[in-house]
């Protein structure tokens, strides 16, 4: 069975996709499932690329275990074809991500939070430390109920054509 491709994409790719990429990286290392995953990030906008996450982020990740080497990038038209799941961090993501589309997308396009309700990610880009921390907190539940879902057979590769 070919790996899950997931994407995580938030606005600039610095914050919240980094953190829920480095999350989703930690637990199926944890969970021994490497080899049934494959995570990047990306943002929808291009006001970061090329840049390091931010040391907010960086802290964190490390602090949990969690750190990657990451550049900020923006998503590309490969990215709808390359990946099985794109996961967006909010409304505005959603909106970007669908309008970005290219007409052979084959990648599911939903909010990380859309099986449980739907709703936003914290952006803690404008906030403090502690924000960032409730922000990789949040993302690290989300992408365990994910997980859940992929390694229960539930939305996997088949069904994101």
């Amino acid at each position: 069975m070919p790996p899950i491709r997931v994407l995580f994409v938030c606005l600039g790719n610095i914050c919240r996709s980094p953190l829920a990429e480095g999350a989703a990286r930690k637990l199926v290392r944890e969970r021994g499932l490497e080899h049934r995953f494959r995570f990047d990030s990306a943002g929808t906008a291009g006001y970061h690329e090329g840049e390091p996450y931010d040391p907010r982020v960086r802290k964190v990740l490390a602090d949990h275990g969690a750190l990657f080497p990451h550049t900020a990038r923006r998503i590309t038209a490969e990215d709808y074809r390359a990946f099985d799941w794109i996961l967006g961090m909010d409304e505005a993501n959603l909106r970007d991500l669908r309008r970005l589309a290219p007409p052979d997308t084959a990648a599911r396009i939903a909010l990380v939070t859309e099986p449980w309700g739907g709703g936003r990610v914290t952006d803690p880009y404008y906030a403090d430390d502690w924000a960032c921390e409730q922000t990789y907190l949040e993302l690290e539940d989300l992408v365990a109920r994910w997980l859940e879902r992929w390694t229960n057979g539930e939305d996997g590769p088949e069904g994101a054509a």
